[in-house]
């Protein structure tokens, strides 16, 4: 991917953590980070599974290269990423394929999943182009987990956590309207923390579907409004304040 890098060296800019929306032609998506959203006009009913949303083999094609040289991005954003890996063999992505070290791909929390996106190491200037297929970071302050191979082309892998610069070219659904979503609480130390706040949910807001699951060395919540509805996760996300842990709005398709 060394070739892209210097190929997309031109278009990428640097700062400080802040999101950089570029204005947009009238047929371009508005920035998911300015919130503007079509009135709803009904509830649509909730399915319990989220389609897989497949990727090309490796997570990147070269057609996806070429676009990416030769388009402009539709929105941009900066602040720090990280990178992860599976804590088994075979676990699925938040896309539905399996999570693959190897792929040029990265979690991100709210893009639609399959989003076309270039990031750029604010620091050394090694870019790579990539792909959505996973949710996360669920940490404060960072706004993308990489694979392992996304991280080795952009320079994260050694650095660890880095300043990064995101562009996105491409999403398969609108950003600024739609969407399935979802609030994400934790991580919780114990478990009891967890289930106590499932209850809680289950209690303020009826019709909406929570669970509690296991993480690595912890517990999370997540709780899905009727109809997976955008602006009923927001509210929950804004308005909870857990004992422990943190509230994250994420979008689940």
């Amino acid at each position: 991917m060394a070739g892209l890098g210097l190929a997309l060296l031109a278009l990428m800019g640097c700062g400080h953590r802040k999101n950089v929306g570029l204005a947009p032609s009238p047929n371009e998506l508005a920035p998911y980070n300015q919130q503007v959203y079509a009135p709803r006009t009904k509830t649509e009913p909730r399915t319990a599974k989220i389609p897989i949303t497949p990727v090309p083999p490796g997570g990147v094609s070269a057609a996806d290269l070429e676009y990416v040289t030769t388009h402009r991005p539709i929105l941009s954003e900066e602040g720090f990423a990280t990178w992860y890996t599976a804590p088994y063999v075979g676990r699925k992505s938040a896309n539905g394929q399996v999570f693959d070290d190897d792929s040029m791909t990265a979690a991100h929390r709210t893009l639609p999943m399959g989003s076309l996106v270039v990031v750029t190491n604010l620091k050394t200037r090694q870019s790579s182009a990539m792909r959505i297929t996973d949710r996360g970071p669920f940490v404060e302050g960072r706004i993308l987990d990489l694979t392992i191979a996304s991280a080795k082309a952009t320079g994260v892998y050694r650095a660890g956590l880095v300043d990064v610069r995101l562009d996105v070219y491409q999403t398969p659904k609108p950003i600024d309207t739609g969407g399935r979503w979802c609030v994400q609480i934790g991580a919780f130390h114990s478990e009891r923390e967890a289930l106590r706040l499932k209850q809680e949910l289950l209690r303020k807001y009826a019709g909406s579907n929570v669970i509690e699951f296991p993480g690595e060395k912890s517990y999370w919540v997540r709780i899905r409004p009727g109809g997976d509805d955008r602006e009923m996760a927001e509210y929950i996300a804004q308005h909870l304040r857990p004992s422990e842990g943190e509230a994250y709005l994420t979008r689940l398709d």
